[in-house]
Protein backbone atom coordinates (compact mmCIF):
# COMPACT_ATOMS: atom_id res chain seq x y z
CA UNK A 1 0.00 0.00 0.00
CA UNK A 2 1.46 3.07 -0.88
CA UNK A 3 1.27 6.14 1.69
CA UNK A 4 0.24 9.30 0.75
CA UNK A 5 2.08 12.29 1.75
CA UNK A 6 1.28 14.70 4.04
CA UNK A 7 0.34 18.20 3.29
CA UNK A 8 2.81 20.40 4.22
CA UNK A 9 2.12 24.30 5.84
CA UNK A 10 3.04 26.88 3.78
CA UNK A 11 5.78 28.90 4.34
CA UNK A 12 3.72 32.39 4.80
CA UNK A 13 1.97 31.02 7.63
CA UNK A 14 5.79 29.58 9.82
CA UNK A 15 6.70 32.60 9.76
CA UNK A 16 3.71 34.65 10.94
CA UNK A 17 3.65 36.73 8.12
CA UNK A 18 0.03 37.48 6.13
CA UNK A 19 -1.23 35.54 3.18
CA UNK A 20 0.48 36.62 0.04
CA UNK A 21 -2.23 38.10 -2.71
CA UNK A 22 -2.43 36.10 -5.14
CA UNK A 23 -4.53 37.72 -7.80
CA UNK A 24 -4.37 41.31 -8.63
CA UNK A 25 -7.32 43.39 -7.66
CA UNK A 26 -9.50 43.69 -11.02
CA UNK A 27 -9.69 47.68 -12.51
CA UNK A 28 -13.38 48.61 -13.96
CA UNK A 29 -12.26 50.51 -17.70
CA UNK A 30 -14.86 52.79 -19.21
CA UNK A 31 -15.09 53.01 -23.00
CA UNK A 32 -15.22 56.71 -24.24
CA UNK A 33 -15.60 57.45 -27.45
CA UNK A 34 -13.54 60.09 -29.72
CA UNK A 35 -13.89 61.34 -32.89
CA UNK A 36 -11.15 60.18 -35.45
CA UNK A 37 -11.08 63.41 -37.23
CA UNK A 38 -10.79 66.13 -34.47
CA UNK A 39 -10.00 63.64 -31.38
CA UNK A 40 -12.61 65.55 -29.42
CA UNK A 41 -14.92 63.64 -26.82
CA UNK A 42 -18.24 65.06 -27.71
CA UNK A 43 -19.36 62.50 -29.90
CA UNK A 44 -23.17 60.80 -30.03
CA UNK A 45 -25.24 58.58 -31.84
CA UNK A 46 -27.50 59.63 -35.12
CA UNK A 47 -31.04 58.44 -34.84
CA UNK A 48 -32.91 57.54 -37.58
CA UNK A 49 -36.04 58.83 -39.23
CA UNK A 50 -37.93 56.94 -36.44
CA UNK A 51 -37.72 57.88 -33.43
CA UNK A 52 -35.33 55.35 -31.12
CA UNK A 53 -33.78 53.10 -34.27
CA UNK A 54 -30.32 54.34 -34.55
CA UNK A 55 -28.50 53.97 -37.83
CA UNK A 56 -25.26 52.78 -36.08
CA UNK A 57 -23.73 56.26 -37.17
CA UNK A 58 -21.19 58.65 -34.78
CA UNK A 59 -21.45 62.45 -34.97
CA UNK A 60 -18.96 64.26 -33.67
CA UNK A 61 -20.83 68.05 -32.60
CA UNK A 62 -17.58 69.75 -32.81
CA UNK A 63 -16.16 69.32 -36.60
CA UNK A 64 -19.79 67.66 -37.92
CA UNK A 65 -17.56 64.29 -38.65
CA UNK A 66 -19.80 61.52 -39.56
CA UNK A 67 -19.41 58.06 -39.64
CA UNK A 68 -19.66 54.78 -37.89
CA UNK A 69 -16.02 54.04 -36.26
CA UNK A 70 -15.38 56.24 -33.86
CA UNK A 71 -11.78 55.89 -31.69
CA UNK A 72 -12.98 54.16 -28.59
CA UNK A 73 -10.97 54.94 -25.30
CA UNK A 74 -10.58 52.64 -22.94
CA UNK A 75 -9.78 54.72 -19.05
CA UNK A 76 -10.45 53.57 -15.77
CA UNK A 77 -12.51 54.81 -13.38
CA UNK A 78 -11.12 58.06 -12.17
CA UNK A 79 -10.37 59.46 -15.56
CA UNK A 80 -13.63 58.44 -16.49
CA UNK A 81 -15.32 60.53 -13.55
CA UNK A 82 -13.21 63.46 -14.42
CA UNK A 83 -14.40 63.24 -18.23
CA UNK A 84 -17.92 63.00 -16.35
CA UNK A 85 -17.83 65.87 -14.40
CA UNK A 86 -16.29 67.96 -17.32
CA UNK A 87 -19.00 66.93 -19.83
CA UNK A 88 -21.73 68.21 -17.12
CA UNK A 89 -20.22 71.73 -16.43
CA UNK A 90 -20.26 71.89 -20.51
CA UNK A 91 -24.20 71.21 -20.39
Amino acid sequence: MVKKSKIQTPDWILNGKSKPSEKKPKVKLFKIKKCPKCKSRDVSVLLGIEEGKGKGEWECKKCKWQGKNPIEEEVEEDEFLKYLEEKGDEE
